[in-house]
This record gives C-alpha cells, sequence and structure tokens, in this order.
C-alpha cells in the first residue's frame, strides 16, 4: 500500500455524493474498490473524513444481517459522530407509531457494528466511544428499554461481581451481551446509559436494589423512560449540519440535516 493519499479526497467526494443520492449500492462498490487498490485502510480513512451525518445515513441501511465494509471498518470514533444523527435517518411517524420497531432496527444496526469482527479491542473502543457522547448514552438507553428487568438484574450482578460478571439473568434476552460488553468496555458509559433509562437514581448500587415487577400492567415503582420518550430524546439531540456533535451537552439543534 503507497503512502500517497492523494486518491482519498476523490474516494471521499464520491462516496458522499453516492450516499446522498441514496445509492448506497454503488458507495459500497466505492468501498470496494478502494479497499482493492488501497487497501481497508483507505475504507477507515474515507469513513473517518466523511460527514458524520452521511456516515449515520450510509450505515442505516445496514445490519447484522447484512455485510457492509463500513460496518466492518468504520473508525471509533466516527461511528461514535455518527451516532449523533441516525434519528434522522428515522421517517416523522415512525416514533410515535412503531417505536419499537425503530429500537429493534436501532439494535440491529449498533449490535452489527459491535459485533461485526471478533477483535475484542475493536468492539470495546467501538463502545466505550459511543457511550462517551449525550447521543451515545441515549442510544444505548433505547436499547435497554426493551429488556428494562434483564438490565436491572445486569447492575445488580455488576455491584456484586464487578469484572467477573457472567450475564444470567432471567431470559435469554439479546439485550444482556451488549450490556455486558459495554460495562467491560466503559464503567461511566455503562451508568451514563442506565441513567438516562431510570433518571430517578443516581448511583449504581440504587439501581442493584431495584425490583421489577413481572406485571406489565403494574405501574413502575420508579421513573423509567419509555422506548418512545428515548427516541424523541436523541432526535432532539440531533445536531444541524453546522454543529459538530459534542460530548458533554444536551443541547437540541434541529433534525433537518440531508437538506
Amino acid at each position: 500500500m503507497s503512502d500517497d493519499k492523494t486518491y482519498l479526497p476523490a474516494i471521499t467526494k464520491q462516496v458522499t455524493d453516492l450516499v446522498l443520492a441514496g445509492s448506497l449500492s454503488h458507495a459500497e462498490e466505492a468501498f470496494s474498490e478502494a479497499a482493492e487498490q488501497h487497501g481497508d485502510f483507505a475504507v477507515a480513512e474515507v469513513l473517518s473524513t466523511i460527514p458524520p451525518q452521511v456516515t449515520a445515513l450510509h450505515l442505516a441501511g445496514f445490519d447484522g444481517g447484512k455485510t457492509s465494509l463500513a460496518t466492518l471498518l468504520v473508525p471509533p470514533r466516527a461511528w461514535a459522530d455518527s451516532l449523533a444523527f441516525i434519528a434522522a435517518t428515522w421517517p416523522d411517524d415512525m416514533i410515535e407509531d412503531d417505536p419499537e420497531r425503530i429500537a429493534e432496527s436501532l439494535f440491529a444496526h449498533v449490535h452489527g457494528v459491535v459485533f461485526a469482527t471478533d477483535d475484542e479491542d475493536r468492539r470495546r473502543e467501538l463502545l466505550a466511544e459511543a457511550s462517551a457522547t449525550d447521543h451515545g448514552a441515549t442510544v444505548f438507553a433505547i436499547l435497554f428499554s426493551m429488556s428494562p428487568k434483564e438490565v436491572l438484574e445486569v447492575a445488580q450482578e455488576v455491584i456484586q461481581k464487578g469484572p467477573y460478571i457472567t450475564g444470567q439473568t432471567s431470559s435469554d434476552s439479546d439485550i444482556v451481551p451488549l450490556a455486558i460488553e459495554l460495562v467491560k468496555s466503559s464503567e461511566d458509559g455503562w451508568d451514563r446509559a442506565l441513567f438516562e433509562l431510570f433518571p430517578d437514581f443516581r448511583h449504581s448500587a440504587d439501581l442493584a436494589d431495584a425490583e421489577f415487577s413481572d406485571d406489565p400492567d403494574e405501574e413502575p415503582r420508579f421513573l423509567q423512560r419509555s422506548t418512545k420518550e428515548l427516541l424523541y430524546r436523541l432526535r432532539k439531540q440531533v445536531p444541524s449540519t453546522r454543529t459538530a456533535p459534542r460530548r458533554g451537552t444536551r443541547k437540541s439543534m434541529g433534525t433537518k440535516i440531508f437538506g
């Protein structure tokens, strides 16, 4: 592979134009050609330089069931930044009408990127980068909202066993392995996601003592944000195209980012 990177601006423009035109398959072909000619580094480099809203639009077209070079090679920081824009790819009425479907699609996206390879270092870097942002904490809270009881059981085990957690819960929810990986990747990121879902609590030990009823009709004993509420919350965090994603902020900048 040559050290000459003069080809990168052309590939970056080509991929960006294709994604914005809705030609995701052609954008993948461009990535594939770049990898063949210049190595995987070229794909990662392009993904680190194209705008995060473009990366979000591209990756939203892929999940764990579809092969994508972008999924395999997106740099952790680039993926973390792109998550700030993922909510802008959702149809306006779907949050209201079918929040569970969006949450499941979001899970497929996150799971597809995190578990795309067997590289544990990459997996933990992806999770650490994503969970270090406000929008990332909201993303994980959305996923955890689909299995709140199991997440509380994980929280209890984290308090009791620390890094030696096994992830054994009362069900075989697909959310649990992702939660365990987040715990191992970033304790701070894990806490941020927990407190985004359960805002009444400010300490993990409090959550470990909480109980979740098996009766779906019973009112929760403590405040838990619903999947729909969290989806709207993430939508309000989408930055404008003039504003780069920030860490540690909660400002709403609007959602019209592809215009």
